[in-house]
C-alpha cells in the first residue's frame, strides 16, 4: 500500500469542504496533502484573448496588467489552500498545503501529484449541477475516476437540507 500522504483536491466549494470532514472522519489523523490547482495562463489568456481576436495590439500597459492579474490569481490560490490546510487541521488531519500553477486539466495534476507522494488515495468533492447532478459527474471527478490509479474518494455536496441543519 502507498506511504505518502493522502491528496485532497480543494477548491473551496462546499462539495470541497465537506471532503475535508468526510476525509478527516475517514483518515484522521493521516498525513494529508491539500492542493490547490490554477489553471496557468488562464487569467492572462483571457485578459488578452479578445484584443487579439478582435486584431488590435496589445499594449505593455495591458500585458503587465494582465500579468498582475495573474500573479493576483495565485496568491488567492495560496491563500485558499491555507484555508484547505486550517480545515483539514480541524478535522484531525495532520495536513499541509501545495498550490500547483499547471497548464494541464486540474485531474492531471492531482494524479500526477498523488504519483510524486505516493498517496494512497485521492480526495474530491462532486459538485451539484442540476437535475442531472444524481446521474453525472464534474469533468474533473470523472477524469480522475476514468484515469486513476489508486482509489478516489467522491464526496457529493451537502443538499439544501443538510446545509440548513448545519
Amino acid at each position: 500500500m502507498a506511504s505518502g500522504p493522502a491528496v485532497i483536491g480543494f477548491d473551496g466549494t462546499a462539495a470541497a469542504e465537506r471532503a475535508v470532514r468526510e476525509a478527516g472522519e475517514l483518515l484522521a489523523p493521516r498525513q494529508v496533502l491539500v492542493v490547490v490547482v490554477v489553471e496557468e495562463g488562464e487569467t492572462f489568456g483571457s485578459a488578452v484573448a479578445p484584443m487579439f481576436a478582435a486584431g488590435l495590439p496589445v499594449t505593455e500597459v495591458e500585458i503587465r496588467n494582465a500579468l498582475l492579474a495573474e500573479e493576483e490569481v495565485v496568491q488567492q490560490a495560496k491563500r485558499l489552500t491555507q484555508r484547505g490546510v486550517v480545515l483539514a487541521l480541524e478535522a484531525g488531519l495532520k495536513a499541509v498545503g501545495l498550490t500547483v500553477a499547471d497548464d494541464v486539466p486540474i485531474a492531471t495534476t492531482l494524479l500526477r501529484v498523488a504519483e510524486e507522494q505516493d498517496a494512497p488515495v485521492v480526495v474530491v468533492g462532486a459538485h451539484r449541477r442540476g437535475a442531472l447532478s444524481e446521474l453525472l459527474v464534474g469533468s474533473t471527478t470523472k477524469d480522475l475516476l476514468k484515469r486513476a490509479t489508486i482509489p478516489v474518494l467522491v464526496v457529493r455536496e451537502p443538499d439544501d437540507d443538510e446545509r440548513a441543519d448545519g
